[in-house]
């Protein structure tokens, strides 16, 4: 168990709870990779983007870790999210697992896993019902996400 990367991860999900994308983005190397459902792979500053952006956003998110570890090189998280997703108004509880590279005292590699489908079911409604298990749906709703990450960066 490695105490520092321990408390970078408490730190991380404290900040997503707090609403607080610069404090998350403060987690990650410069040169750090994400991926997730959603986004897909993520490099550099858009991590920190992301996480700035959906925070921004959200009017009602509340985050909870549920379990973690970490030590010198890697880590792990359980966490969910409760939300409401903006484009349908619907609301979301996203179970997540994660999993974490290290180097510097900071988040090198961030890996989110969860059903896609489970997700899309609740922020898309009927479509994710229907769709949600497609990669047709995963790459329409990938190729919105990082649009907006775009258009976000841009600005």
């Amino acid at each position: 168990m490695d105490a520092g990367n321990t408390q970078l991860l408490e730190r991380l999900y404290e900040a997503f709870d707090r609403r607080d994308g610069d404090a998350m983005a403060a987690c990650y190397a410069p040169d750090a990779r994400f991926n997730d459902p959603v986004f897909g792979d993520l490099s550099g500053e858009q991590a920190g983007a992301m996480w700035r952006m959906l925070t921004g956003r959200a009017t009602d998110l509340g985050v909870e870790l549920l379990e973690h570890r970490a030590d010198e090189s890697s880590g792990s998280a359980h966490w969910v999210a409760r939300y409401t997703f903006t484009q349908t108004g619907r609301a979301v509880v996203n179970d997540v697992h994660a999993g974490f590279r290290f180097g510097g005292g900071l988040i090198t590699e961030h890996i989110d896993r969860f059903s896609f489908w489970r997700w899309s079911r609740q922020a898309l409604g009927t479509p994710g019902v229907a769709l949600g298990w497609t990669p047709l749906l995963r790459r329409k709703v990938g190729a919105n996400a990082r649009a907006g990450l775009d258009a976000y960066m841009a600005r």
